[in-house]
């Protein structure tokens, strides 16, 4: 009986598979209609749930969500548009560092021009004077050497006078003599 047992188990499985494709195989993909009525409420009571409280909550958190995204977003812009302004700051500082710089080189150099003429007229104005007491100094020594020369002239010429003469003459007289001729001897010459 073991054996007819297990011919019968054996074949089971073949007769079921038979007895189905008579059928078509159409009872394999539909569910018994109690099964498909039971489906059809727990999948209702399942949407009425999840519809009334998971898409509520889930809009929520995706709004929140959102907002987050939002306000990091305009965080984000707020943050380059501060450094946009930063940066342009800072070229408008550089610039008027660069324009700072050049006014106080200009500034510098008119003042070493104007060091600089001021010490070339006063060197010029130095040079004059010196020029000028130079002419003075030697126009004195000039007058000197000469009055002195005159005077040596005309002592001698009277010591020659005195002795050609034999006699004395008068000292006045005599240096008049010598004035006048060595005034004539400067314009002759």
């Amino acid at each position: 009986m073991n054996n007819l047992k297990r011919r019968y188990m054996a074949a089971a499985p073949l007769v079921i598979a038979a007895e189905e494709a008579e059928s078509g195989g159409l009872d394999l993909l539909l569910p018994e209609t109690s099964e498909l009525i039971a489906g059809i409420i727990a999948f209702a009571i399942i949407f009425f749930f999840i519809w009334r409280w998971v898409v509520p909550t889930l809009g929520e958190t995706l709004s929140k969500r959102q907002e987050a995204e939002r306000s990091k977003l305009e965080a984000a812009e707020n943050t380059k548009q501060e450094a946009e302004q930063m940066a342009s700051d800072y070229r408008e500082q550089i610039a008027g560092a660069k324009d700072e710089a050049t006014r106080i080189v200009e500034e510098a150099r008119q003042a070493a021009e104007t060091v600089r003429s001021e010490t070339i007229a006063r060197a010029q104005q130095e040079a004059e004077e010196i020029m000028t007491r130079a002419r003075q100094e030697a126009d004195a020594e000039t007058a000197r050497a000469l009055a002195e020369a005159r005077g040596t002239v005309a002592n001698l010429s009277i010591d020659l006078a005195e002795k050609v003469v034999g006699r004395s003459l008068d000292r006045e007289t005599q240096l008049a003599l010598v004035d006048d001729y060595l005034a004539e001897l400067e314009t002759g010459s």
